[in-house]
């Protein structure tokens, strides 16, 4: 893209995966160049782009005020008790109540700063190579070297920014479905020590390439409770279906104090996000006022989107067809990791995955190379039809096509990152000239 005074950010580092976009309609992207390519790395879309329900449901909507969430608007009650009682049916047991917001990391924010205020404590934990978000607490729970919210020069390393809160850093829980090591659970007494000192631990289910079993959010959850910490279950990404059912959470028996949802949660249409409270944490705030406010949160336009979606979702059963499609995204993927040695880990649930790739280890690199691999195999991928992005990182990618994608798609995503792979594996053999030559069919 030519260079502007526009100043901007991007999941992949380097300009070469970076392309231009002028449209998109479905599970397509229009670039400038005038080609169409899958989008395959995109949580916000989960109907793709300019799905033709929810486009009309905001044209019909186009007239509303500006209020802001002080003041009463119907439909943010509609809007709450529809995502209640269609992506948490049957969960009426515990769910309490909804409070929107404009953005994952605002959420993250305002339910870290609302544990503070009940628990009386500080610090915080997460688990490493976590990221929830870029503002506030949310950054401070960002441990990903990268995403530290300061700046990385390409020469010169990064320069940080002060902390603003003691974050915990819970063992990483690392998982390898198709290729990889996996860690095995931490004990109770690891985990007991940072619970006891935490207001609330944050758990993520996809960032940094880590997909925990059930087993191990329960762990968390048993003893955060046992230690009186809350227990906050970050679903920016994976919520409203992306992993197969409407939550990942839903994976484990435990259930949470409170349910971070954000990108998906209207369809990509508007900016858009939740806390969903536990009744044990309503029944806490009887007497109070949760007094936080945003001008433009709970905005009207966010309704009519968030409807939509809930009812086309729903309509269409497209967190059980991503939990479907799992086990095709477990197939293809095995073929790829056969196929090309460059590749070191291969995870994931649904229709969110990462493959990882040999090279610097996560935990050292900052980001200073301007084009690494991971971008350069993302932009060998975008020649062949598919937008793939890589978390920023080094050596990881990660693939989140729409729900909506079909069987082929996913082909054609894969076929486009086998691709991408020839590069890896050709500068990999350059350094370790006994490896073999690679073929990949899918």
């Amino acid at each position: 893209m030519s260079s502007s005074r526009l100043l901007s950010t991007s999941l992949t580092a380097g300009r070469s995966a970076v392309p231009g976009v002028v449209g998109g309609r479905g599970i397509y992207l229009e670039l400038a160049d005038g080609r169409h390519v899958i989008d395959a790395s995109n949580t916000a879309a989960p109907l793709g782009h300019a799905h033709p329900e929810v486009v009309e449901a905001l044209r019909g909507q186009l007239d509303v005020p500006a209020l802001n969430e002080g003041w009463g608007w119907t439909p943010r009650v509609d809007a709450a008790e529809q995502l209640l009682g269609t992506a948490f049916a049957g969960e009426e047991s515990w769910v309490g109540a909804v409070r929107f917001f404009l953005s994952g990391s605002e959420a993250n924010d305002a339910i870290l700063s609302l544990a503070q205020a009940l628990t009386g404590r500080a610090p915080l934990a997460t688990r490493e190579r976590a990221y929830h978000g870029g503002s506030g607490l949310a950054r401070e729970m960002t441990v990903q070297p990268h995403w530290h919210g300061g700046l990385t020069f390409a020469t010169g390393g990064v320069r940080p920014v002060p902390r603003l809160a003691e974050v915990l850093q819970l063992p990483m829980p690392v998982g390898a479905r198709v290729r990889g090591e996996s860690r095995p659970l931490p004990d109770a007494d690891t985990l007991a020590e940072p619970l006891g000192r935490a207001a609330a631990v944050l758990l993520d289910y996809s960032q940094g390439g880590a997909y925990h079993d059930p087993a191990y959010q329960d762990l968390v959850a048993r003893v955060a409770r046992d230690q009186g910490a809350l227990w906050v279950a970050d679903e920016v990404v994976t919520g409203m279906g992306r992993t197969g059912g409407w939550f990942a959470f839903q994976h484990g028996s435990a259930r949470p104090d409170a349910v971070v949802l954000g990108k998906p949660l209207a369809a990509g249409a508007m900016p858009a996000a939740a806390v969903v409270l536990s009744k044990d944490l309503v029944d806490r705030l009887r007497g109070a006022s949760w007094q936080s406010y945003s001008t433009f949160r709970s905005h009207p336009l966010m309704m009519p989107a968030i409807l939509a979606h809930l009812k086309i979702s729903a309509r269409d059963g497209l967190p059980e067809r991503a939990r479907q499609l799992d086990a095709v995204m477990e197939r293809r993927l095995s073929a790829l990791a056969e196929a090309h040695p460059s590749v070191s880990r291969v995870d994931g649930r649904g229709l969110h995955w990462t493959v990882e790739l040999h090279g610097p280890d996560w935990h050292d690199w900052r980001g200073e190379e301007p084009e690494p691999l991971a971008s350069r195999v993302a932009a060998r991928a975008l020649e062949a039809g598919s937008l793939i992005a890589t978390s920023g990182e080094a050596t990881s990618l990660f693939l989140a096509p729409p729900l909506i994608s079909s069987d082929d798609d996913l082909a054609r995503i894969v076929d486009a990152l086998d691709h991408g792979l020839e590069l890896a594996d050709d500068e990999l053999r350059d350094t370790t000239p006994a490896l073999p030559g690679t073929s990949c069919a899918h």
